[in-house]
């Protein structure tokens, strides 16, 4: 599929919300518009697989459809192959084809999805937040039914399961950017921006052999779309067991229906819906872990957690106020030997002592942490706070850190920030040779950190300050003088000004006349 015609899609997906965008907020009506996107994949998935059954592979969906009535047991076949069915009322070309009759009903789509997620193990719940008897879609049944039948008929013409690759799936992320953007802070629960989840996927697979199987974890997957960039970048995406884990069911069903709209099989997806730091998910160590968490999350840091194998070692526990080491140690506890770590975390996490100071000590100690990378400010919806890149690994040969200043490489548009390819090819080129660059990286020794008191303040090691050009002072002097002979010109036309008004008013001719002469006198 051409760029023109991918982003042709993507504007038509978007464009199907407008019905909805009146009545609520984008945090309410992307649950409506994705859920019911991937209804009509669901079914249209269906209705071309019955095609090829019944070998009429160039039919329409509505031809489809029409055959499937005709043998409504042809559902058994599609669930042995899809692993899921949908009987031939429920599909999204029935639904569309009573709108054309006048007789749809909120209630049938209501009853229709209801009995997907019932019928279907692996689509248990996935819809529960397309509230269709919500008043915010209309104050009664038929408004609300108007309101449907729009975003329904906005979509039906639209060709969503016989795209090339993973249009479809990018096309959904697109959505997911767009209302994270449109929703400000409260995206920061369910997206992180694809550049960065490029960034912390790339550093991931450094070193990674794309003929062995290859297990990512996100113990804070929001979306998923982090998770799934492996698919995008790693050589074999066939061998990737995704794992993820989501606090929040709304994102968690998010992040399911990510994962089969980009062609992820089942078998591929390990979803978790949990409280990642509470109870310790899953019982196995990966060979990469990418995570943006929550920053500065508060958390209840009980001493009982003194006895979890993830923290026990390091003796203390991240501050109740702020959670972000608990993540970090999450995340390292569940690396292989070989994995790699990659984190997004607020910059304090480099310098802030108590607790963290300590934990921070022993990692260095240890030789676990690998790279420090500072991003530029406001790359998030959701933030405007200085965050940063932690690379960890289990078994480094050496102690040292490899510090890369990228906070200054990156392209501005409107309120927000964005990694451009080039910025995202100078961190890694810069992290795979650790080498020193003046002013953007440096190799610091585990030495040259310990005299730093552990503290990992990027601008103690690089040194980011730009040296001025010499100033000619002569040159300087005469600038000066000049400027000073403008100023008095300007003042010499504004007393002329001054003199030509006379007022009746005797205190305001006298305030005018004290302006006057207080002029005149810095003009002598």
């Amino acid at each position: 599929m051409s760029d023109k015609k991918i982003v042709a899609l993507q504007s038509a997906l978007y464009s199907a919300a407008d019905a909805l965008r009146a009545k609520m907020d984008a945090n309410d009506y992307k649950d409506y518009l994705l859920g019911i996107i991937f209804y009509k994949y669901l079914s249209d998935q269906e209705l071309y697989l019955i095609a090829d059954l019944k070998e009429k592979p160039n039919i329409s969906l509505k031809q489809a459809q029409e055959l499937f009535e005709s043998e409504p047991n042809l559902y058994k076949q599609v669930k042995s192959k899809l692993g899921y069915s949908i009987v031939s009322e429920d599909t999204f070309t029935n639904m569309i084809n009573k709108i054309a009759q006048e007789n749809f009903k909120i209630s049938d789509l209501e009853m229709a999805i209801h009995k997907i997620s019932n019928d279907n193990q692996q689509l248990a719940g996935l819809f529960q937040d397309v509230r269709l008897d919500s008043p915010r879609l209309g104050p009664t049944a038929i408004k609300r039914a108007a309101t449907i039948a729009q975003v329904l008929q906005t979509l039906a013409p639209l060709e969503i399961v016989k795209t090339k690759g993973d249009t479809l799936g990018d096309a959904y992320e697109y959505l997911i950017g767009q209302f994270a953007s449109e929703v400000g802070k409260k995206s920061g629960e369910f997206y992180t921006p694809q550049k960065i989840s490029e960034l912390l996927t790339k550093l991931a697979l450094i070193d990674q052999d794309p003929d062995k199987k290859l297990s990512v974890y996100d113990p804070a997957m929001g979306s998923g779309s982090l998770l799934l960039n492996f698919k995008k970048y790693f050589a074999a995406p066939e061998k990737v067991a995704y794992y993820g884990q989501e606090i929040n069911i709304s994102t968690f069903n998010l992040a399911k229906m990510n994962m089969i709209l980009h062609g992820v099989s089942y078998e591929q997806q390990h979803l978790h819906n949990g409280d990642t730091l509470e109870k310790d998910w899953p019982p196995q160590n990966f060979n990469a872990v990418v995570m943006n968490p929550p920053y500065s999350l508060k958390w209840s840091a009980d001493n009982e957690y003194l006895k979890d194998p993830r923290f026990k070692q390091f003796g203390v526990l991240a501050p109740k106020s702020k959670a972000d080491y608990a993540f970090l140690l999450h995340g390292f506890y569940h690396l292989k030997d070989n994995g790699t770590l990659a984190i997004v975390l607020p910059t304090g996490v480099l310098f802030r002592q108590a607790a963290e100071g300590k934990i921070r000590k022993q990692l260095l100690e240890m030789g676990a942490i690998d790279a420090v990378i500072e991003l530029p400010v406001n790359l998030f919806y959701n933030t405007t706070i200085p965050t940063v890149v932690l690379v960890l690994k289990k078994k480094k040969q050496n102690r040292d850190v490899m510090f890369i200043d990228a906070s200054r490489e990156f392209q501005k548009e409107k309120k927000q920030n964005y990694l451009r390819e080039k910025d995202i090819q100078h961190i890694l080129t810069t992290y795979r040779k650790h080498e020193n660059i003046d002013g953007y990286a440096h190799l610091a020794s585990f030495d040259e950190i310990k005299d730093n008191g552990f503290n990992l303040n990027l601008h103690r090691y690089v040194d980011t300050f730009e040296t001025q050009e010499d100033i000619n002072l002569s040159d300087l002097a005469g600038e000066l003088k000049e400027v000073d002979q403008q100023i008095n010109a300007k003042q010499t036309e504004l007393v002329g000004l001054l003199k030509k008004y006379h007022s009746k008013d005797a205190k305001t001719m006298k305030g005018l006349n004290d302006i006057i002469e207080e002029l005149e006198r810095e003009l002598k």
